[in-house]
This record gives C-alpha cells, structure tokens and sequence, in this order.
C-alpha cells in the first residue's frame, strides 16, 4: 500500500511540474510579444523614487504617463510622428516671412484734414483707386494699427557734428518712445559710405545705444545709403516698410546715382520719411538743390520731406512721423488684365469723406512697375 502511495504522489509531481513549466514558457512568450513599456492588465508598476537631480530637463524620473516617465514619453513621440503631415513642409527662418510672388499691388496710405491732422475710422468704401485710369477693385483693406520693419538712416558725416547730432538722437528717442511696441529696426549710418550698424532689431534701447558711440567725420555717401537701407528693410518680418532719412546735406560720396535710387523706391512699397537737418535760423545749410532731392525721393515713395530749424520742431517732427505711421491704411488690389511686361501704371487714390466732414487729402506712391514682386 505505501509503495501505491508513493507512485501516485510521484505522479502527481511529475504533472505539476509539467504544468508549472508550461505556464511558465507560454508568460516567457506573451512577455517576448509584449510592447516595451506596456504592463499586464491589472498589474501595477512599482514608482520609482527620483533622484535629486530627476531627469536631463530636471522634471523627475518616473513611468507613470501623467508625469512624462520614459515609456510615456516614447508612447507620446510615436504618437506625434503619426499626427505630422507627410507632404512637403514650408520654414520660417529667424521670423523671416515666407516669399510668395504674387501681382496683388499694396499700398500704404495716409488721409489728412485741411488742418493737417491724421484722419482715422474709414472704411473701404471711401477710397477709390484707379490704375492708368481705370477703377479697380479693392480687395485688401485694413486700418489696423500694425507694426512697422524701419531702415533709420542716420548721417554721421563731418558736417553732423556738435549740437546737430545730439538734437537728432533726442528726437529720434521721442520716435522710438511713440512708435509701436512691435515695430523691428535696421539702423545704417553713412559718412564717405553707408555701413549697417544693426541688422533686425526691436532692442530700441541697443539702436540708441548705437548711436551714442559714433563719431562724426567725412563726407555724404546719401544714395548709397538709401539703397541699402530699401534693400535691408524689404527683407523686414512685417508687409508695412519704411525708411527715416536724417541728414544735413546733398550727397557727394556714393557710387549710386539719384536716377538709379529714384528706380528702386519706383520699384519697392518701402515710404521714405526725409528729415533734414538744419540750424536754427540758417535755411540754406541745405541748399535748395538738397532740399529738392530730399523732397522727389521722399514724394516718389509716398512719403514726406521735413525741414525742422530748431530743437522743439524737431521733436515735433519725429513724434509726427511715429503717429502717421500708427495711422495709415493698407489698400490692395489685382489690376484687371493684369501683364507681366514691366510697364509702369500710374495710380490714383481718391478718398471721399463722410457726411458732413471737411476735404480730405490722400497720400501714397506714385505707381507700380508691373512685375510679380515678392511678398
């Protein structure tokens, strides 16, 4: 009887470890199928205490999903990849705009009272543009306060020197203080050349900063530094450009000419704002004939020349520059049969003032090559 008994317990172990080590080759398998990070159903993982330095970001180290542990982590990185598109994918470099070419004619515009005052809350319907005369429709409209990309142009040639230079700098820091807060700047200075100084900047403080530093000597390359300064500013983060222009007298240093100038603000929708420098009391430090470019290259672009003679007219000045650009209108329109042949068109704006308002005054640029210009 004891022997029966001993071979039906030995039976009875040889089928428990039979099935023992079934059981445990078919967990070994299921685990081997098993995705790295994922726990049996109704198991729990056992936190891990973080260390006192966590992981690389700082964050502690931790599975658990909520927290950012390694297996959530790399769960949420498969998940991202999946969510991205697979087509072609368009960068923004240093917040530089993505250039399109497009025959959409943009135009920057500034409405004024008979007593000179800067004139808001138009609607589209009030402007009217013609192209070589003929009415076209305006398809773009804003009278949104935007930021502004501004080429300050500063001269720092011999004849700046003393109580000219320190007058400037003053009103150039009430322009600062009334622009927008959002506006990005280039400063180019010129004296026998034109030199970038800041490329890109909303450090107002840094452009000031600048401008502390510099010496006052040499001659007047002005066309040249025209040119860089259009050419610097249309490569702006934002659509609306401008130029301010500071400086005492005609140029006589640039291997640009006024023709070749004239052309390129022809060609670009960047304003010129001239501003030029003279004592106090003495209009002819200018000359008539600097003054008479000042104003063409200032007009062409559809902006405006100014001659303040002392200190107080001169802050008034920038401060005014500062606000018309606060002010203005963006118009945009496609020309009907458009042709890309290069002709220039010339264009008219009118504006037609509310019920019971005084005349109004419309400035902009002259007119447009016609070319597919890059935007």
């Amino acid at each position: 009887m004891r022997s029966r008994r001993s071979v039906d317990v030995g039976r009875v172990a040889l089928v428990s470890f039979l099935f023992i080590a079934s059981a445990a080759h078919f967990d070994a398998r299921t685990a081997s199928a098993r995705q790295p990070g994922q726990e049996p159903a109704g198991q729990k993982t056992e936190q891990p205490k973080a260390g006192p330095q966590g992981d690389k970001k700082g964050a502690p180290a931790s599975s658990d999903p909520a927290r950012g542990g390694p297996a959530a982590a790399a769960a949420a990185t498969e998940k991202k990849t999946e969510a991205l598109p697979t087509g072609p994918q368009l960068s923004v470099e240093n917040d530089r705009p993505v250039i399109t070419h497009t025959d959409m004619v943009t135009l920057t515009v500034t409405v004024t009272d008979t007593y000179g005052r800067f004139v808001t809350g138009l609607g589209k319907n009030a402007f009217t543009v013609t192209d070589d005369k003929v009415q076209q429709d305006i398809t773009f409209f804003s009278d949104e306060d935007a930021p502004v990309s501004l080429g300050v142009i500063f001269d720092v040639s011999g004849s700046m020197s003393g109580d000219k230079i320190n007058k400037a700098r003053e009103a150039l820091k009430k322009f600062i203080d009334t622009s927008h807060t959002g506006d990005e700047y280039f400063l180019i200075g010129f004296n026998n050349r034109a030199q970038l100084l800041l490329d890109r900047t909303r450090d107002s403080d840094a452009l000031m900063q600048k401008l502390t530093f510099i010496q006052t000597k040499g001659q007047t390359a002005l066309y040249d530094a025209c040119y860089l300064g259009v050419e610097r500013v249309t490569r702006g983060a934002h659509p609306k450009r401008a130029v301010l222009l500071i400086s005492d007298g005609q140029d006589n240093s640039s291997r640009y000419t006024f023709t070749e100038l004239r052309r390129m603000l022809k060609e670009s929708d960047v304003i010129i704002y001239a501003v030029g420098i003279v004592d106090g009391g003495d209009e002819s430090a200018l000359g008539y004939g600097g003054r008479a470019i000042l104003e063409e290259l200032a007009g062409v672009s559809g902006g405006k020349a100014f001659f303040p003679s002392s200190g107080a007219e001169m802050n008034d000045t920038f401060e005014r520059i500062a606000l018309e650009l606060r002010t203005q209108y963006s118009i945009g329109f496609r020309p009907t049969n458009f042709v890309n042949n290069g002709k220039w068109h010339k264009l008219k704006i009118k504006v037609q003032p509310p019920r019971g308002f005084p005349r109004l005054f419309v400035r902009g640029r002259e007119g447009y090559y016609a070319t597919t210009n890059p935007r």
